[in-house]
């Protein structure tokens, strides 16, 4: 889909350039010593590690601009993969806030309990596990960015276009100027807009575009990093056949300033 572009590329080259992502081929390759050291992290689990051919965890946390020292919410972590890396990432001047709604924490599937077995982990002393409402997000101190992975489909099937609106300008509200609100998902077929979450749970990009620039925010990039052509959006993406290698987008999105 070729869908790396940088969006406002006058007004954010400067950003780019200070931040490592100045194109393409910086945005896709240039990976932190940093982050390459978090995704290195020998306390992450062999099932997690696993996992990192397909969800190219280095690149992906690289395109995020994340940095040592930053405010990171986890939105809804599910068993944390992106939690530990975040964590080494951000180092001990930073903090990751693993936030799994308080009506999700309550329930036995889709808890809390992998997240706070990670807060409870000396190796991980920086993370916490926090349970904001969806009706009115908020953090304990302004953010750097907030992470969601897979999940904004999920979303969309539990929340009407009013209830994501409130969510969304929430994440807003709780970002610093210029912060990061990052949205990872299985992509949809063009045009369908959100009539596949409850289906193949699958979104199309240009809906999840049209209701988080509606909150406020500015689409500051996207990337092809989890591009799959051979993934016609057509199966669930749990389905054995492309589970794992679904086409993924990557939508990053910032609060002016």
């Amino acid at each position: 889909m070729a869908r790396y572009r940088t969006i406002l590329a006058a007004a954010l080259l400067s950003a780019a350039a200070l931040s490592g992502l100045a194109g393409p081929a910086g945005a896709q390759n240039a990976v932190p010593d940093y982050i390459a050291a978090a995704v290195s992290d020998p306390n992450r689990p062999a099932e997690d590690t696993a996992r990192d051919a397909n969800r190219k965890p280095a690149e992906s946390v690289a395109f995020s601009t994340m940095k040592p020292g930053d405010k990171v919410v986890d939105f809804l972590p599910g068993g944390g993969y992106f939690t530990r890396i975040f964590a080494k990432t951000v180092g001990a001047d930073g903090h990751v806030y693993a936030a799994v709604p308080e009506n999700m924490a309550r329930r036995a599937m889709g808890g809390d309990a992998a997240v706070q077995a990670i807060a409870a982990d000396a190796a991980y002393s920086n993370v916490s596990v926090i349970h904001p409402p969806l009706t009115a997000f908020a953090a304990p101190e302004p953010l750097d960015i907030v992470w969601t992975s897979l999940n904004y489909h999920n979303l969309k099937n539990r929340n009407d276009s009013e209830a994501m609106g409130v969510l969304n300008r929430g994440i807003f509200e709780a970002l610093k100027p210029g912060g990061i609100y990052y949205v990872i998902d299985h992509e949809a077929a063009s045009g369908t807009g959100f009539d596949a979450t409850g289906t193949v749970h699958r979104v199309d990009p240009e809906a999840v575009k049209a209701e988080v620039l509606a909150a406020g925010f500015v689409l500051d990039a996207e990337s092809d990093l989890l591009d799959n052509p051979d993934d016609d959006h057509s199966l669930r993406h749990g389905d054995d056949a492309i589970r794992g290698t679904t086409d993924q987008f990557i939508l990053r999105f910032r609060k002016p300033e």
